[in-house]
């Protein structure tokens, strides 16, 4: 077994990871489905290595994913902090100490959305994508669907999976609002509030004491804020309890989150955090991969998409997608001889996935994650040509068409459209990858490839964000991208993917910028930020040891160069 352990830190993130989870959960239900395609029968992807296996004190078997959440008190919406998956809340015992009036004081429970409700009735479980379609059914789940495009607060309105009870942590004790709760310094001692950390931590060590040989943590990070302290506290942690297990952590942001700073004041406030985050998180991990958009509805990466900025709940839906695709090369099977050696292709674990992208002669840590949604069929005039094209970045502050010998890059592709109108071959892809980089102006030093016939399935509270040119497997028609309309889950049932993972010098301008506003704001002498940054907690000596890191990412990318301590 190959386990990996995801850990979500912040809103943001756990926004992601319901759409990541629920990816999984439809992954295994059509693959038990009678009535769903062929090609999600044979997915040769082994789920346990995400999943556990357990069993309720009523003796019901469970599968539930092994996951650290971690949000703000009250962020759950509907859902216990405990989970659905048992059905139990811890009792509350009589205080027989007290002899004085007692008082209750309680809220109101946030009332369950028309989904959640549907899960509660199992009037649904999966989406018919074969057969005669039951009418009231299918108007039933256009209701669902418009309830969750105009209604979802919080993460957990459109998650259907069942979590087990250690997965789910509330910071307690905080007494602030989301919005103030907006730099590195306030996140520092959240985790030591009420002991919460020791909290945490252990239950993180039920779910890796489970595992047999565990590969790795897979960190989602919402950075934008005082979370980031929190995962690199908890990351400490981890690291000095599992000191050879890799981790693979991605940094998210909010559309929402990228501000105008207008006055002097607000932008030192923002660059500082920006650049003390990334320090510290990407001393922590063996690989990170910022990703986050500031305008992500209007990027190329969303070209064939209908994204609302202003809701968390489309924006996640992209990012949570090209994290399912980065992570199916970790729970490939390796089968010596496989049923089909055209379906599934460049299995790797994420120990060796993190070596091969970083540890070459730059000692690089930081990667560019590149997606194209949906990809491009095989079909068509010139069409190899054009797939390294569709690739666009959800990485930000980077250099586009640059050139770079020493690239070396992990490329997944699932679920694309042969030349014959089929589900393509791992060869077929392979040999459409091999011409592509061949007639490009120039290639990587080493890639990897991934592939699988397997495509991204869309379940049923997967937001509307389809433009009206994608078909209901994901193929682009002809017509023009201008129209208003926007197609959901139950005119798209899958959609074919590919993401790039790739360790270039385009991601200089994105650790200059952290390094310059680091030095002139808040380390060189009569910094503007000095004041702002011994308010976080943070000596001197550890904003040195943050520049010597940030100026070693930098040389090992551009070495001879010298490195401007100015910034405009």
């Amino acid at each position: 077994m190959r386990e990996i352990i995801t850990v979500q830190v912040g809103g943001f993130a756990n926004f992601i990871g319901s759409h990541f989870w629920n990816f999984q959960d439809e992954l295994l239900g059509l693959a038990d489905d009678p009535y769903a395609d062929e090609i999600f029968k044979h997915q040769q992807m082994d789920m346990d290595v995400l999943y556990r296996s357990g069993e309720t004190p009523q003796g019901i078997l469970t599968y539930s994913p092994r996951l650290v959440s971690i949000d703000f008190q009250g962020t759950l919406g509907a859902m216990n902090s405990r989970g659905s998956l048992y059905d139990s809340s811890p009792a509350t015992k009589d205080v027989y100490t007290w002899e004085g009036n007692i008082s209750t004081h309680t809220s109101e429970p946030q009332k369950k959305n028309l989904f959640l409700q549907s899960l509660d009735d199992e009037q649904i479980s999966n989406k018919n994508k074969g057969g005669e379609i039951d009418h009231g059914r299918e108007y039933q789940e256009k209701d669902i669907i418009e309830c969750l495009e105009s209604g979802v607060k919080f993460w957990t309105d459109y998650t259907k999976v069942l979590y087990h009870p250690k997965s789910l942590t509330e910071l307690s004790g905080l007494w602030m609002d989301a919005a103030d709760f907006s730099n590195y310094g306030i996140g520092k001692e959240a985790l030591h509030c009420g002991h919460q950390g020791e909290e945490i931590i252990e239950r993180l060590r039920f779910f890796v004491e489970e595992c047999d040989h565990i590969q790795g943590f897979q960190f989602i990070v919402d950075d934008s804020g005082g979370f980031s302290a929190v995962a690199a506290e908890f990351l400490e942690n981890i690291a000095d309890d599992y000191t050879n297990t890799p981790v693979l952590l991605y940094t998210a942001r909010d559309p929402r989150s990228y501000k105008k700073l207008g006055q002097r004041n607000e932008k030192i406030f923002q660059v500082l955090h920006d650049a003390v985050s990334f320090s510290r998180l990407s001393s922590l991990c063996q690989l990170i991969v910022p990703m986050g958009l500031p305008f992500l509805s209007t990027s190329k990466a969303c070209t064939f998409l209908s994204i609302e900025d202003e809701k968390p709940y489309h924006s996640s839906a992209v990012y949570a997608a090209a994290l399912h695709s980065t992570s199916i090369p970790f729970r490939m099977q390796y089968l010596r001889q496989p049923a089909d050696p055209h379906d599934v292709s460049g299995a790797i674990n994420m120990n060796d996935m993190v070596r091969m992208l970083s540890d070459n002669a730059r000692k690089n840590t930081v990667a560019i994650l590149d997606i194209s949604m949906p990809a491009p069929s095989l079909r068509g005039k010139d069409v190899r040509q054009s797939l390294l094209s569709h690739f666009h970045p959800l990485t930000y502050e980077i250099e586009e068409d640059v050139e770079d010998l020493h690239s070396v890059e992990a490329v997944n592709i699932h679920g694309v459209i042969g030349p014959g109108g089929h589900c393509a071959s791992v060869s077929e892809v392979k040999d459409s990858v091999d011409y592509a980089y061949d007639h490009a102006k120039s290639r990587p030093k080493f890639c990897h490839l991934s592939a699988t016939r397997t495509p991204l399935p869309i379940p049923l509270p997967f937001p509307s964000i389809f433009s009206s040119l994608i078909g209901s497997q994901g193929e682009l028609q002809g017509g023009s991208t201008t129209s208003s309309t926007s197609r959901g889950s139950l005119d798209v049932h899958s959609i074919p993917l590919a993401t790039r993972l790739r360790m270039s010098n385009a991601i200089l301008p994105y650790l200059e910028s952290r390094l310059n506003n680091l030095m002139r704001f808040g380390i060189q002498r009569g910094a503007a930020g000095s004041d702002l940054i011994r308010g976080w907690g943070l000596s001197r000596d550890e904003l040195e040891d943050m520049g010597e890191s940030l100026t070693r990412m930098v040389m090992n990318l551009k070495p001879g160069d010298e490195i401007s301590d100015d910034s405009d």
